[in-house]
């Protein structure tokens, strides 16, 4: 197979999108849209722009809720992409088209739901709900970069019918929205499993 070199725009190359619940200043919930995270035993590292409200909260109040959508949410998760918490909108933000939103849940017509362990709300609608607690923010140098989260989990809540037993998420009925280059994607067919399966 042939290969070229490229040199693309963006490199979100697919991953699980996840919606980010943080405390803001008033006790309110912001919803923060993402697609850079990934999880090791019960730590789950996020990735996220600087210049945004669920970082300046994270900063401030170190809990959130990882919120995971279904691939039949996209069009919710979409209409969260424009908004910020941020107000005034920065003029960045502005220049890409970003408008100021207070009550997201209700622009994307997302239920809020009390957490057992966070004070941010855990987003309904979302099969599998990560509460946790930041344990490190690593901040990248310069304007307009991103900051690495690490976060430890500390409940999981997870929708009835993607649950296996009482500890399983069932991945054939677990179907998360993937972000692959800007375009909205669920799973495929199963291919197989790895040897270390319990399911």
């Amino acid at each position: 197979m042939a290969h070229v070199t490229i040199q693309p725009k963006i490199l979100y190359y697919g991953a699980p999108v996840v919606l980010l619940s943080t405390e803001n200043p008033d006790g309110s919930t912001n919803i923060t849209p993402l697609s850079s995270s990934w999880a090791l035993g019960q730590s789950v590292v996020l990735g996220l722009g600087v210049g945004s409200q669920g970082f300046a909260n994270l900063c401030e109040r170190a809990e959130c809720v990882i919120n995971l959508p279904d691939a039949g949410m996209w069009r919710k998760v979409e209409a969260l992409a424009s908004l910020t918490g941020l107000f005034p909108v920065p003029p960045y933000k502005e220049q890409l088209g970003f408008r100021w939103e207070k009550d997201k849940f209700a622009a994307a017509s997302l239920t809020p739901m009390k957490s057992v362990s966070v004070r941010p709300e855990r987003i309904a609608e979302c099969p599998l709900q990560l509460e946790a607690v930041v344990r490190q923010i690593i901040r990248s140098e310069g304007e307009g970069g991103f900051a690495i989260v690490e976060t430890d989990v500390r409940h999981v809540h997870a929708e009835e019918r993607i649950v296996i037993g009482d500890r399983y998420v069932s991945p054939r009925d677990w179907n998360p929205l993937i972000y692959n280059f800007r375009h909205y994607f669920g799973l495929g067919a199963e291919l197989g499993k790895t040897f270390r399966s319990e399911t």
